[in-house]
């Protein structure tokens, strides 16, 4: 008998979609299962006939993709379609269906992983795992040293309901600083300059664990190194 999977898990793996989205597919009625609508949480194998958003999947193994990505301004990090919107998935035109890893708001830019690899994306998304993110962020008043000691200690977001976890400051310029977070709370950012009296007019993000943005032109995409690839597995 063929081993069954949480229908999710199946669809992240053969590289169509995150879990998250592949449940959004699902409660939307986009998925077919042997020409029934899925149900949530449902079992299936490379035995059934699976078919999302009208396209048959492939049971054929995916060969692993991971890119990084500079996505500028205005992109959104989805795979669905908003009328009115260009999300990211669109913008990289990559010639197999590969999704985003995480998320970075509309106006934030720089740097995003993309990849067909279910398991990795959920390794390196997991909040408990405390992976680090490295962010450039220029406010519109002068960087003191007592607006980053509050930073650092961390604070507790009402809109949250949430505490920031203790994180590394540095001044970079009079406006500017890096910050790097082990923790991806909404706009988490945005949000702990706002509670400090401070607004911020441009965030890009320039690192995820050992990936790094370096010269990737704004748009566009690079293939992570065998190198890099191995010490991303390494440290999850």
């Amino acid at each position: 008998m063929e081993e069954t999977v949480r229908l999710n898990k199946f669809l992240s793996e053969k590289g169509i979609c995150s879990r998250r989205e592949a449940d959004r597919l699902v409660d939307e009625g986009k998925v077919m299962v042997n020409g029934v609508c899925a149900v949530m949480g449902q079992k299936v194998s490379s035995a059934d006939e699976i078919v999302v958003d009208g396209k048959k999947v492939s049971t054929k193994q995916v060969k692993p993709v991971l890119i990084a990505v500079n996505k500028p301004a205005g992109i959104v990090c989805t795979t669905a379609r908003f009328e009115g919107e260009k999300n990211i998935v669109d913008m990289v035109k990559y010639p197999t269906r590969i999704y985003p890893i995480g998320r970075l708001d509309k106006e934030s830019e720089g740097l995003i992983l993309m990849t067909n690899l279910g398991d990795l994306a959920n390794e390196i998304s997991k909040a408990s795992n405390s992976h680090e993110k490295e962010y450039v962020v220029t406010v519109n008043n002068q960087v003191t040293e007592s607006f980053l000691d509050k930073m650092r200690r961390g604070m507790h977001l009402e809109e949250l309901n949430a505490d920031t976890m203790p994180c590394v400051c540095t001044k970079t310029g009079n406006r500017e600083f890096h910050i790097i977070l082990k923790q991806g709370l909404n706009r988490q950012i945005r949000r702990m300059c706002a509670a400090c009296g401070y607004r911020v007019e441009t965030l890009k993000r320039i690192r995820i664990m050992n990936i790094h943005l370096g010269n990737i032109p704004q748009g566009n995409f690079r293939n992570v190194t065998d190198a890099e690839f191995d010490k991303l597995i390494k440290d999850l």
